[in-house]
């Protein structure tokens, strides 16, 4: 039996070598890809393409009686790499007249990330930092495109000490609080201006499929070639104004990172036995759990920065700890049935995309269970 099952193994360890040849051989033809769509100007994410590409592969893996959603979640892991290996290719330039691009503060890592996807697109890039703003005149007199990429709480006095740029300089921040920043340009700069928020951190591998919000700022002839430009790493661009963003991101990144900061917080003050917790948790558990740990593997600063950069956030923290509060209330007193009540207002509030999240969640727990390595038990 054991050698019968050797010979099994053997023979799944030579079809895996074969699937691994096969995907070296698909990486090469995506580097092919990735050449003709820095010729063509054509961004690394095609989601037509993908879309239809899936459903034909799927209709062939039920043909043959495989898996349909195992053949997705093989492919959608080999095309996040495959766009990673496009990026490194370069991408076609959209204003190659533009002249210098000085980012400020492209030291730092989220400028960085800008700093080499502009040299990968053919750009003339500087870097201002802080120890060079004795310098700062001669280095923006004839920029072309100047962006701010510096912390939250420096972001409007930077702007307010940049000299007199070109009249035809487009000036752009990368802040995650939209209507202080893009007032202070205005303010500062007579030419074209634009706000920007990368929804993702400096460590992407590529930007297929991250959003970029941006806010119209002034003259939006001016900044088209560079939505055009982003497009073209494969960014998905949202349009919104600069206080509906403000007032958006209270939801998406203050009170998130703070009830993932409270609740961090409260596993300190508890100590809490993280391996035991891990050990006994169900996939679902384990992913909220490493999302909160995530938060803490960073910059304190950062999330301190985006907590406290507006009143606003600090309201709407304000009244979730009231609600929580109400709740709790409730629970104490045993009302069950405002509980149940409550759950289904909620509920009907979240309409379909309760099932939508359910749908994606299932894969998300799918792939947080199998990256688990557990020793088996006694």
């Amino acid at each position: 039996m054991v050698d019968e099952l050797a010979v099994l193994r053997d023979q799944i360890d030579d079809v895996d070598q074969q699937l691994v040849e096969l995907f070296a051989r698909r990486l090469k033809l995506v580097a092919a890809v990735g050449e003709v769509k820095n010729r063509q100007g054509v961004s690394i994410y095609a989601p037509e393409r993908e879309a239809a590409m899936l459903v034909k592969r799927r209709a062939e893996a039920e043909a043959l009686g495989v898996p349909a959603d195992l053949i997705e979640d093989v492919l959608r892991r080999v095309m996040r790499e495959s766009y990673a290996s496009e990026k490194d290719v370069g991408f076609k330039c959209m204003n190659p007249t533009l002249g210098k691009v000085v980012v400020v503060g492209g030291a730092g890592k989220l400028g960085g990330l800008f700093v080499h996807l502009l040299k990968l697109s053919g750009y003339h890039v500087s870097v201002l930092e802080k120890n060079q703003w004795a310098e700062a005149e001669p280095i923006l007199s004839e920029a072309g495109l100047v962006i701010v990429a510096v912390p939250i709480e420096q972001t409007v006095a930077v702007i307010q000490q940049l000299p007199e740029l070109p009249a035809n300089c487009l000036l752009v921040d990368l802040t995650s609080i939209k209507e202080e920043p893009l007032q202070a340009m205005l303010a500062a700069h007579k030419g074209p201006v634009l706000g920007l928020h990368p929804m993702f951190g400096p460590d992407v591998s590529s930007l297929a499929k991250q959003v970029i919000i941006y806010s119209e700022g002034r003259d939006k002839d001016a900044f088209d070639w560079l939505l055009a430009q982003m497009h073209i790493w494969g960014a998905r661009l949202q349009a919104v104004s600069a206080e509906e963003h403000d007032q958006a991101m209270s939801l998406v990144q203050a009170l998130r990172h703070f009830t993932s900061f409270a609740y961090g917080a409260h596993l300190c003050a508890e100590q809490a036995d993280l391996t035991q917790l891990l050990n006994l948790s169900s996939p679902i558990y384990r992913l909220e759990l490493a999302m909160v740990g995530r938060l803490f593997a960073q910059d304190p600063n950062l999330y301190a920065d985006i907590i406290l950069s507006a009143p606003t956030n600090l309201h709407m923290i304000r009244r979730y700890h009231s609600r929580f509060g109400e709740l709790l209330t409730q629970l104490e007193q045993g009302n069950r049935d405002a509980f149940v009540q409550q759950f289904s207002a909620v509920s009907e509030f979240f309409g379909d995309y309760a099932d939508i999240f359910l749908k994606e969640s299932r894969n998300l727990l799918a792939q947080a269970n199998d990256s688990r390595h557990l020793p088996n038990s006694p």
